[in-house]
């Protein structure tokens, strides 16, 4: 496991302490790690949105061929 340290605002260090102080991570490394994991998927999920609005290329193998060389 690698070891970081990150300067941070102090409203972060609070936000850090809060979460611990009401129960939802147990330490500060568990805070950080949690909101990686988040940040991840959050990711994750907008690469798989942005691949959807990609057109699909469907039909004919040698007509769509055409499409592309006809564009150069």
């Amino acid at each position: 496991m690698t070891t970081i340290s990150v300067p941070i605002p102090a409203h972060m260090a609070e936000f850090i302490d809060n979460q611990i102080k009401i129960g939802n991570a147990s330490n500060k490394a568990d805070v950080v790690r949690r909101a990686l994991i988040s940040y991840a998927e959050k990711e994750a999920i907008d690469d798989v949105l942005e691949a959807m609005k990609e057109p699909s290329l469907r039909g004919d193998l040698k007509e769509l061929a055409k499409k592309f060389r006809n564009n150069d």
